[in-house]
Formats: structure tokens, C-alpha cells, sequence
């Protein structure tokens, strides 16, 4: 039998994928092949705790999420219970928070936005995440016509802004959660598309691409053993900071009132029907409260994103 030689200037771990026909494992930075085991994670760890904003961030998610799955069994009322008796009271011990226009508690109304925000979100981030990555890689792959193709599909999309592409899709398709996010998901895969390709075209000629490629392994395998665990590194860090981004776009349709429903307690229907108490004395946790709750949720997503590209960066690994 034939042994293939291994390629010029590589290293024993190049020598290993021509043998071992390219295990499922994560590239070093200078080029060679690391396992993705607990010593290298426990790496990342390391320096992402070190950033106390990181932490700090990695806390108001956590809280978050908690409030979001926990949130029948915390919020004292009902957020939809309304009592037009008691409509815009200060906050006081049976409303923490005090009462909104249409006299719900504002404290279960917060935390119940709280879990619209984490649904919202992950599943927009999800969605434009997985078509970015997909049109992204190949497009960094396969490179000439297809390529072309998709980066004039993304320019188009580039071309409108996020939120004036979100308005026409949820004006098109009626008010809702689901629209929210399938408007906000659509026009908003588009960079993740770019780093993807961007990091791709990086690593297309890597020698153990091209050392999986001599033995016959598809493209398919290429793509989802060797490229995506080296390229998804800034592309989920992005991701993480616009999880902000998208909490902050949906609060926007819904203050413009074509977001969620208007009996939805969510955070920018909260302020945009608080907007005639903005100048009057004694009301100003109408507002207050759910803008600093926006306020909170994208610095708490844009520190885990800091943190987390601090931690991936392959210049700072080796290093403390």
C-alpha cells in the first residue's frame, strides 16, 4: 500500500491526519491539530474569568434565563391582570414596581418581558446564526459563481437596514412574536455570513485541509470537521452581542406599536404607552423600569461577548 508523504513543512500532527483520515478536533493556533478536551476549555475559562465585566455580564444572562424559566412561579400577579382602578400607582410593598397604564403590576410585567427578551433573542440569533454560518462556508468554500452569488444575495439584504426590514416584513405578516422573529432573523444573518466566509477563505488552504482533502474526504467533512470548529469562534462571539441588538430592535417595533400585541407587557410597549406620563411629576416608573431593563440585557449580552472574544482569541492562547 501507498503511504502518502506528509505535506511540505508540516508537522507530526499533519502526518497524523493523513493517517488517521482527519479526526473530529480543533485546530491549534500555529497550525497543528489540538483535541477539544476539558485542559483547553478549562483555558478559555481561565481567561474569561479574569474580565470582571465578563463575569458580570455572564451573571445578568444567567439571571435572566432564570427569570425567564422560572417566571409563573416569581411574578406575584398575573402581567396580563388588569385593574383599571389602580392604573399608573408608585411603586409601594404590594407593587414593587408600581402599576402600568391598564393598572398591571409592573414588577411581573418586567420579568415577564424578561422572558420575551431571552425567546426573542436566542431564537432570532439561532436562526440568523444557522443561515449565516451555512451561506457563509460555502460561499468561502466553494468561492467563483457561487460565492458571487450569495455576497450579492447579502448585499441585497445589507441594503436595508435592520429595522426598516423588520417593519415591512411584520406589516406584511401581521403583529406577533413569531413574525418579530422571523422579520429580525431575515435581515439579520447577513454578517454572520460575511465572518464566516471571511474565516473560511482563511482556512480553505490550510495544510490540513488540503491533507483531508488528498486522503478523499468530501466537502461536506471538510466543512464540518475542519473549518467550522477553527471559524466559528468570532461568529459566536458576535452572535452573543446581538442577542442586544436584536432585544433592542424588538423593543423598537413595539414602541412604533407593530411589534407584539398591545396586551403583551412587553419592555418598548411598556414605554411607548407610558409616553404621555414622560413630563408628569410622580410617573416616571412608567418608564424607568422597563428602559432600564433593555438598558441591562444588551450590556449583559455585549460583556459575555467581550469576554468570550477574549477568551477565543488565538493570540492570548499559551499565554499566563
Amino acid at each position: 500500500m501507498t503511504t502518502l508523504p506528509p505535506p511540505t513543512g508540516g508537522s507530526p500532527a499533519d502526518t497524523a491526519e493523513v493517517a488517521a483520515a482527519a479526526r473530529p478536533t480543533t485546530q491549534a493556533p500555529h497550525g497543528g491539530r489540538r483535541s477539544a478536551g476539558p485542559g483547553q476549555l478549562s483555558d478559555i475559562w481561565r481567561r474569561y474569568r479574569r474580565n470582571r465585566l465578563a463575569l458580570l455580564g455572564l451573571g445578568i444572562v444567567g439571571l435572566l434565563v432564570f427569570l425567564a424559566i422560572f417566571e409563573p412561579f416569581i411574578t406575584p400577579f398575573s402581567p396580563f391582570e388588569q385593574n383599571l382602578l389602580n392604573t399608573t400607582a408608585p411603586p409601594s410593598a404590594r407593587h414593587w414596581f408600581g402599576t402600568d397604564v391598564l393598572g398591571r403590576d409592573m414588577f411581573s410585567a418586567i420579568i415577564y418581558g424578561a422572558k420575551l427578551a431571552v425567546i426573542v433573542g436566542l431564537a432570532t440569533v439561532a436562526m440568523s446564526l444557522l443561515i449565516g454560518v451555512v451561506f457563509g462556508a460555502i460561499a468561502g468554500f466553494r468561492g467563483g459563481a457561487v460565492d458571487s452569488v450569495i455576497m450579492r444575495t447579502t448585499d441585497v439584504f445589507l441594503a436595508f437596514p435592520l429595522l426598516v426590514g423588520a417593519i415591512l416584513v411584520v406589516r406584511t405578516f401581521g403583529a406577533g412574536v413569531t413574525p418579530v422573529i422571523i422579520a429580525l432573523a431575515l435581515f439579520g444573518w447577513t454578517t454572520s455570513a460575511r465572518l464566516m466566509r471571511g474565516q473560511t477563505l482563511a482556512l480553505r488552504e490550510s495544510e490540513y485541509v488540503e491533507a483531508a482533502r488528498s486522503i478523499g474526504a468530501t466537502d461536506r467533512r471538510i466543512i464540518s470537521r475542519h473549518i467550522l470548529p477553527n471559524a466559528i469562534a468570532p461568529v459566536l462571539v458576535y452572535a452573543f452581542t446581538n442577542i442586544g441588538v436584536v432585544v433592542v430592535a424588538m423593543a423598537s417595533l413595539s414602541f412604533l406599536g407593530i411589534g407584539v400585541p398591545a396586551d403583551i407587557p412587553e419592555w418598548g410597549r411598556l414605554i411607548s404607552q407610558s409616553a404621555p406620563f414622560f413630563q408628569v411629576p410622580g410617573k416616571s416608573h412608567l418608564w424607568a423600569f422597563p428602559a432600564l431593563a433593555i438598558c441591562v440585557t444588551t450590556l449583559g449580552f455585549a460583556f459575555v461577548a467581550d469576554g468570550l472574544r477574549d477568551a477565543l482569541d488565538p493570540k492570548l492562547r499559551g499565554r499566563g
